[in-house]
């Protein structure tokens, strides 16, 4: 069965609820997927996307926006491209208090055993003490 992408504004809708037909047309989508009814792929990327819509118009917090990114990773018939990656980075995201992306630069560092990054955010990665932050 060949896969289908799933875009950041559907999960969105899903997600927020703020348009109930797409939501419940989501949903309906997700059940197919968990039943092996439908394959579903998106990527890290996209997930980046829903956190930063979260965040931004929505104006949840990391308390709020983790569980669903979770959620999403959990899903039947749902492949998320680099999703442990994902993981990863959503715990930094939660337990630091730092950007998405900067967890998501700390787990690709741990996943590749780099310890050393060229940075000059002084706020989010220097909270990662596994790591040590350098300017160039």
């Amino acid at each position: 069965m060949k896969a289908k992408f799933l875009d950041a504004n559907v999960f969105i809708r899903y997600l927020t609820n703020d348009d109930p037909a797409k939501a419940d047309r989501v949903e309906r989508l997700l059940e197919l997927a968990a039943s092996g009814k439908e394959r579903l792929l998106t990527t890290e990327l996209v997930l980046a996307e829903v956190v930063w819509v979260l965040e931004s118009f929505y104006k949840l917090d990391n308390s709020a926006i983790g569980p669903m990114i979770k959620a999403i990773l959990a899903t039947p018939g749902l492949e998320v491209i680099n999703g442990n990656l994902v993981e990863t980075a959503i715990e930094y995201y939660m337990a630091q208090n730092i950007d998405f992306i900067d967890g998501y630069i700390v787990a690709t560092m741990e996943r590749y055993q780099v310890s050393e990054i060229f940075s000059y955010d002084k706020k989010h990665l220097a909270r990662i003490t596994a790591i040590q932050r350098r300017e160039p």
